[in-house]
């Protein structure tokens, strides 16, 4: 089958192969067929070792398909369904799960780094997050196959998975947006956007979008935000719109410690700092102990957005319904397979006005 493959960390294409397999499900496995999958800055981070990520292996991990095959334990998905992935799949038993945050289940997270799930002749290859949707077909954890109705489009599906679940949810679950805040999100990618429209989903009355990349203002303001600048403006902006106190709500999407800091000198004393930027693991943030201890602002880490993965994409996808969440608007490019590493270098370069791409795998 097709499939993209990260021979070295530090690779900055894909090599694009037709002679990969994956592994034979298990008893609590599915084999899904891969029918589009977003390209997320994280897998960029996969590539260059910001994030983890194990070489030979197949990134991606923002995917919806339909399962082929299911293992011989697995009784509520067949072959047939329509699902989406999670790269967090809850195991429903760990001290995470139990306390309800299945977020931070790790059990089939620490797997992914010493069972893989794909081949190249007789060189096992592992999957991005427990995933690698950048190929046809990938074998997964049961309980990350989450089940789709069959009219949903495999593209909007697919951007769920991830990016989706990621901004809505810091703003609905990590962060708990109140009707009638203030809102600042810096970064309009992807997740930024969603973000955007969390908090307008929340009821914010003031969202300022934050981005370097000025054709991504118009963009932002069509999805919710009701002021956008670049990164200079926002000091002067946040006089303006909060009346020089600050934000109550500050989300950072970049990850880096320049726009952490950012977030939080943009937060008003008793606000919320949201980070939800995944970041590397040596790039340090500071802060004195007198501010922390002084402006009793809230420093609240939200990764994959706190979500509760069966919940959360069905109410996402009721949200999409009612016409509340814009998914389909947010695909700024379709793109067939064999342009994959165009889609990535897009994305690299970073100063296109560009939300999401999606490839699409038949």
């Amino acid at each position: 089958m097709r499939a993209a493959v990260l021979n070295a960390i530090g690779d900055d294409k894909l090599e694009l192969r037709d002679d990969v397999t994956t592994v034979d499900p298990g008893p609590h496995e599915v084999r899904i067929k891969v029918r589009a999958s977003g390209i997320c800055h994280s897998d960029l981070s996969a590539m260059d070792g910001t994030l983890p990520a194990l070489a030979p292996g197949i990134v991606g991990h923002e995917g919806a398909g339909e399962i082929v095959d299911v293992g011989s334990a697995v009784e509520h998905l067949a072959p047939g369904d329509h699902v989406t992935v999670s790269f967090v799949p809850p195991c429903g038993a760990c001290p995470s799960c139990l306390r309800g945050e299945p977020n931070l289940c790790a059990v089939h997270a620490i797997a992914a780094f010493t069972t893989p799930r794909f081949r190249l002749g007789e060189t096992p290859v592992f999957g991005y997050a427990g995933l690698g949707t950048f190929a046809e077909e990938l074998v997964v954890p049961a309980s990350g196959a989450i089940k789709v109705d069959p009219d949903v489009p495999f593209e909007t599906a697919a951007l769920i998975a991830c990016g989706v679940l990621t901004g809505v949810g810091a703003v609905l679950n990590t962060a708990k947006v109140r009707p009638g805040s203030t809102v600042v999100v810096i970064g309009c990618g992807g997740v930024g956007i969603s973000v955007i429209q969390g908090a307008r989903l929340a009821g914010a009355t003031t969202i300022v979008a934050v981005d370097p990349v000025e054709g991504k203002h118009a963009i932002a303001k069509r999805f919710g935000a009701t002021h956008a600048t670049t990164p200079d403006g926002l000091e002067a902006l946040k006089q303006q719109v909060t009346n020089a106190e600050g934000f109550d709500y500050a989300f950072d999407v970049v990850g880096l410690p320049v726009t952490i800091r950012s977030a939080w000198d943009s937060a008003r004393r008793g606000g919320s700092v949201v980070v939800v930027g995944a970041g590397r693991g040596d790039a340090m943030v500071q802060f004195s102990a007198q501010e922390l201890f002084l402006h009793d602002k809230k420093i609240l880490g939200s990764f994959y957005g706190s979500s509760h993965v069966h919940h959360d994409t069905g109410q996402m996808l009721r949200f999409w319904r009612a016409g509340l969440l814009d998914l389909d608007g947010m695909i700024s490019r379709r793109l067939p397979f064999d342009e994959l590493n165009d889609g990535l270098a897009t994305l690299r370069d970073g100063s296109t006005d560009v939300i999401r791409q999606v490839v699409t795998l038949g």
